[in-house]
C-alpha cells in the first residue's frame, strides 16, 4: 500500500489524451501514426514538468490532436495541432475549458519508433520543442486560474523554448511569422499589456466559477468585472491572439453562465463581449440580447 500511495503522490502533472490522424495520407502505413501517437502520449504524460507534487486525480486534463496533412518523404510531416486543457470547478462535477489553441504551423521529423527526447537548454528537434512548449503553456494557464499570475514560471519555460528555436527552419517560432503563433502567445502573456488577461484568468475562475455554488450573483458579478477589465488590453492590442484564445475556450461557457442573469447584467456585458470577441457577435446577440 505504501508503494501505491507513493506513486500517486508523485504522479505526473498531465493527463493528456493524444490523437494522431492523417486523413489525407495514403502512402504511409497507419501503424506508423499509431506509434507516433504512443510516443507523444508517453512524452506528455510520462515525465515530470514541475517540482510540485500532484495526486493522481489532480492531474491536468488536456487533449492534443495532431492532424497530419502532408508526408514529405518518409520521415518529415506537416499538419496542424489542437491543444485543449480544462480544470474542475470547485464543488461541482463540471470541468471548465481553460485553453484551446489551434496551431497550423506544424512540421517535424520523426523516425519510426524513436523516443521523443527534450533538452530544456537547446532546440533538439521541432517535435520535442512543440510538445514541451504546449505542455508548459497548459501548465501556465492552469496555474494562472488558481493563483494570480501563478503560471509565470511555466510561461518563462515556454519562452525559453521559443528563444532556443529562433534558428529553426520550421515556422511558428519567430515574431516576424505573423501575430498568431507560438512566439506571440507566450510573449504577450508575459507582457505588462496583457496583465488584465491573466488577472481575468484568476478572477474569472478562482473568484468566479469556483464560488458559483455558494453565491451565484456575487460570482457572476466577479466574472463580469474580470471580462470587462480586459478592455484595457483590447484598446492597446485589438484583436490580439491571446484574447482570441481566451474566447475560443470560454465563449459558450460565458453565454451559459450569463444567459439566466437579470436583463441589466446582460445589457451591461453584451456590448463588451461583442467588442472583445467580434467573431461571436451573432451568438451573443441571440442568446444574451
Amino acid at each position: 500500500m505504501l508503494g501505491a500511495a507513493s506513486l500517486l503522490t508523485y504522479a505526473q502533472e498531465l493527463n493528456c489524451n493524444v490523437t494522431v490522424i492523417a486523413p489525407q495520407i495514403s502512402n504511409v502505413d497507419a501503424s506508423r501514426f499509431d506509434a507516433l501517437e504512443d510516443a507523444i502520449r508517453e512524452f506528455m504524460n510520462g515525465r515530470r514538468w514541475t517540482e510540485d507534487n500532484f495526486d493522481f486525480e489532480e492531474r491536468i486534463e488536456c487533449t492534443l490532436q495532431l492532424t497530419i496533412n502532408e508526408a514529405i518523404g518518409s520521415t518529415v510531416f506537416k499538419g496542424s495541432m489542437q491543444v485543449q486543457s480544462s480544470r474542475p470547478v470547485f464543488n461541482s462535477d463540471y470541468n471548465t475549458a481553460v485553453m484551446l489553441v489551434n496551431d497550423g504551423d506544424i512540421q517535424f521529423e520523426w523516425l519510426d519508433n524513436s523516443n521523443i527526447l527534450f533538452n530544456p537548454g537547446q532546440h533538439r528537434d521541432n517535435l520535442s520543442s512543440l510538445l514541451a512548449y504546449y505542455a508548459y503553456m497548459v501548465l501556465g494557464m492552469d496555474y494562472d486560474t488558481f493563483a494570480l499570475e501563478g503560471g509565470t514560471p511555466f510561461f518563462l519555460q515556454a519562452q525559453t523554448i521559443v528563444a532556443n528555436a529562433q534558428n529553426a527552419g520550421e515556422r511558428g517560432w519567430k515574431a516576424s511569422q505573423g501575430k498568431q503563433n507560438r512566439y506571440w502567445l507566450v510573449e504577450n502573456h508575459l507582457s505588462q499589456t496583457f496583465r488584465p488577461v491573466r488577472t481575468c484568468l484568476y478572477n474569472y475562475h478562482r473568484k468566479g466559477l469556483d464560488v458559483l455554488y455558494q453565491d451565484v450573483e456575487g460570482a457572476r458579478l466577479t466574472m463580469a468585472e474580470a471580462l470587462i477589465d480586459m478592455r484595457s488590453t483590447n484598446r492597446i492590442r485589438p484583436g490580439s491572439y491571446n484574447i482570441q484564445v481566451f474566447f475560443l475556450a470560454k465563449s459558450d461557457e460565458i453565454i451559459n453562465v450569463f444567459g439566466p442573469a437579470p436583463d441589466a447584467e446582460r445589457t451591461r456585458l453584451l456590448p463588451i463581449l461583442k467588442q472583445l470577441d467580434p467573431g461571436n457577435i451573432q451568438s451573443y446577440d441571440e442568446r444574451l440580447g
